[in-house]
């Protein structure tokens, strides 16, 4: 019996390995790294930034020569290529460095999960500590944040000639800012290392790269961090079509030969380009479709491919920004949802009077309470901060009123189908051909009288 088990667990195990090298062995990747956003890259993979490759060259050229380079601010939308240009510099600088003997360091954050200027402090002298190949020296929690900052000032000291200080999507580091007039978090930050050199508290150079979304960033600094801050500003604008399929046709080497069908790559562009220029997107789609390409066991890349992937990011994305929404709210936006993916149609808005009682009837099919028709706009107006939606208001001709139009920023479909897999709205699919003939009926009515 013994033996018999042996036997059997050691041909599953070689089951799972046979079927994990033939997943490695039929992949569509190549060099699947070069769809990492966050890979540092050659810089004959960079398009349409040589303003910006040249700005941040001039700034950092400075350390080269034995002097400090400018602060420096980088700012435009996300996924414009702020992080890859101040990266890839970076990276030469590096390098060049070495070969003249200077310690260059280059010590980064990203401020999107840092809640606190404390936690921010730490961060960096974890980020120093590792660069220089020593103890932290300071623990989490139970000394100050003024320690923490000595013990950072301390290792730049005496193991860099030169630093950067990268601080990326530097706006989210608000902090916990109990009173509206408080100082933010990063306005602190910004003021206690572009001051630090200044004041002598770092033997060598010292520079500071804020990268951001918002362009009024410098109007939320507090006057002294605006002062000690005041950088170079390097603008970053979206990525247009054109500039977006260049930068895949210069990643498309991450696939193997010939798996590519002609028109993936202006597709993915195309559909990223709707989603204001946005090269993280438009690598991620790309990648997407390779991905879906393998788990099919497929050996080509299809548009089907990058549609499917188009709709898996539009999924996530709406996935992650509901689960904040309450019951309510998701009713609200499911029943409007469903009266453009069941209408006979076409609807390119949807009436709110519509939807309003496509919402009445799915509250008193899953027995949930029903609210009024002012809350319903109330709730649908949360989503259209939200981004699930615009909306207009519309009359209806003499004395037919007005009524607001909503229209879906993503596909209807992908959202009504993400709110689906919430437990209350399950019930709503099994009722789908019933939702159906309701939804039509009222669209009608509406369109009728």
């Amino acid at each position: 019996m013994g033996d018999g088990d042996g036997d059997g667990q050691q041909s599953l195990s070689q089951s799972i390995k046979g079927r994990l090298q033939e997943g490695v062995q039929n992949s569509v990747f190549k060099n699947k790294s070069l769809l990492d956003p966050d890979t540092v890259i050659d810089e004959d993979r960079i398009v349409g930034r040589d303003e910006q490759l040249d700005d941040t060259i001039t700034y950092l050229r400075p350390t080269l020569q034995g002097n400090r380079p400018p602060n420096m601010l980088l700012y435009g939308p996300s996924g414009t290529g702020k992080s890859l240009i101040i990266n890839a510099v970076c990276e030469q600088v590096i390098e060049l460095a070495e070969g003249q003997d200077i310690r260059f360091g280059v010590v980064k954050i990203n401020c999107q999960t840092i809640k606190s200027h404390d936690r921010a402090v730490y961060r960096l002298v974890e980020n120093a500590a590792a660069q220089a190949g020593v103890e932290v020296g300071v623990p989490e929690s139970g000394v100050s944040t003024d320690q923490k900052l000595i013990r950072f000032y301390e290792i730049l000291s005496e193991h860099f000639d030169s630093v950067i200080i990268i601080l990326d999507e530097i706006d989210l580091l608000a902090g916990r800012q109990r009173d509206p007039n408080d100082e933010p978090a990063y306005s602190k930050l910004l003021y206690q290392l572009s001051r630090a050199s200044q004041l002598g508290r770092i033997e060598g150079h010292v520079s500071v790269a804020a990268l951001t979304n918002d362009p009024r960033f410098m109007e939320e600094l507090d006057g002294r961090a605006e002062s000690s801050f005041n950088p170079q500003d390097i603008v970053f604008p979206d990525y247009d079509a054109n500039q977006l399929q260049s930068i895949l046709e210069r990643r498309q080497d991450a696939y193997q030969d010939d798996v590519l069908e002609n028109g993936i790559i202006p597709l993915s562009a195309a559909l990223a380009a709707q989603d204001h220029g946005d090269a993280r997107k438009a690598i991620d789609l790309f990648r997407k479709a390779g991905e879906i390409a393998d788990r099919r066991d497929e050996d080509r890349i299809r548009e089907e491919h990058v549609r499917d992937a188009q709709k898996e990011a539009e999924r996530d994305r709406t996935l992650t920004q509901m689960q904040g929404l309450s019951t309510q709210k998701k009713l609200s936006l499911y029943a409007t949802a469903i009266v453009p993916v069941y209408s006979t149609r076409s609807l390119s808005t949807v009436p709110s009077t519509v939807a309003y009682r496509v919402y009445q009837y799915i509250t008193d099919l899953l027995d949930a309470d029903e609210k009024s028709r002012d809350s319903y706009l109330r709730y649908m107006n949360e989503a259209e901060t939200y981004n699930f939606v615009t909306s207009k208001k519309r009359g209806r001709g003499y004395g037919g009123g007005v009524h607001k139009e909503y229209a879906f920023v993503d596909d209807p479909s992908v959202v009504a189908e993400t709110l689906r897999e919430d437990f209350r709205l399950e019930q709503a699919g099994h009722d789908e051909d019933l939702i159906r003939s309701v939804v039509n009926a009222q669209i009608e009515e509406f369109f009728d009288t």
